[in-house]
């Protein structure tokens, strides 16, 4: 049976990931939720990295995935989508917001977030995950997973946990 690809009910962008294996367990969560994944350069490995493909198991083949060359490449393939932007450095919790199919999640690089250029752009669209000190952050596939579904949570669409609608 041949894969049919499916049209992205959400985009996540990586911007500037730097393991390999972060990555993939991103790519596999956006296999399962019907998401596109998009790569900002510079990455932190090749795209047929082994990691990359180990840690995204045999979902790889099924993922809509995409490499870009740098933040303005992504805003000309994303033109119309509504942005949110994810980081630490925000106040606005990612549960306060109404996500819409289409919407475009953003997550910084593993050591350092979203760089300061997109920080200070993104206004009331800055989100956080709350969490509790002393842990200073949380990993970056997890973030991916806990906003992602939030969305998906938000349009009813956790009612069967055996499959997702496309």
């Amino acid at each position: 049976m041949e894969y049919q690809h499916y049209q992205p009910k959400l985009h996540i962008v990586l911007h500037e990931p730097e393991i390999p294996h972060n990555t993939g367990s991103v790519g596999r969560t956006c296999v399962a939720i019907g998401a596109k994944l998009w790569l900002v350069r510079p990455l932190g490995f090749r795209v047929d990295d082994y990691y990359l493909r180990r840690a995204g198991l045999d979902y790889w083949e099924h993922l809509e995935w995409q490499v870009v060359d740098d933040w303005t490449d992504l805003i000309r393939h994303l033109p119309s989508h509504r942005m949110w932007f994810f980081s630490k450095k925000c106040q606005k919790s990612y549960v306060t917001v109404r996500y819409e199919r289409g919407d475009v999640l953003v997550f910084g690089s593993e050591s350092q977030g979203l760089p300061p250029f997109i920080l200070a752009t993104c206004g009331e669209r800055g989100l956080r995950i709350p969490i509790r000190s002393p842990t200073r952050s949380l990993n970056l596939s997890n973030s991916v997973a806990i906003a992602s579904f939030e969305a998906l949570r938000q349009w009813g669409s956790l009612h069967d946990a055996g499959s997702l609608p496309d």
